[in-house]
């Protein structure tokens, strides 16, 4: 699938950027994708704040989610700058980024567990749902700034 050299991560379809992923290049990867994993948790956490009432939790929420998703498009325009240029400062950004992005999770992560705890209904399985992912992409994000270190 030929991508648009206009498009950005966050901009593509759910099934252009699994067609991405999978291509032989250097961008999107797994950063990106820990990033979208971290967004998509995020707006299950906003759901479930909604369910909870919780005014503030759903506004962070959605931050975190608008965040995550631009972190996707740091991620993939950082390792293609690596990749270009290969200089410190952009190697830097390839550490810096996937950081950003476990931080982010895993604000993600205890927002999901605060909404979770205010509710008795069957969504708090979307506030675990949403931390597990949240977990997961902050642990995937640590991993990559490990090795691009």
């Amino acid at each position: 699938m030929p991508r648009r050299s206009s498009s950005t991560v966050s901009e593509l379809k759910i099934g252009e950027f699994l067609a991405a992923l999978g291509e032989r290049t250097p961008a999107p990867a797994s950063g990106a994708a820990a990033a979208l994993t971290g967004s998509f948790a995020a707006s299950l956490v906003e759901l479930a704040a909604r369910f909870a009432e919780d005014e503030a939790a759903i506004a962070r929420a959605k931050a975190l989610s608008t965040r995550l998703a631009q972190l996707a498009d740091d991620d993939a325009s950082a390792y293609t700058a690596f990749i270009a240029t290969g200089s410190e400062e952009a190697r830097r950004r390839t550490i810096e980024v996937p950081e950003e992005i476990a931080a982010n999770a895993d604000e993600v992560e205890r927002l999901a567990g605060r909404v979770g705890a205010q509710l008795t209904s069957s969504v708090a399985g979307d506030a675990e749902a949403a931390g597990e992912l949240a977990r997961t992409a902050s642990r995937v994000a640590r991993r990559l700034a490990e090795l691009n270190a």
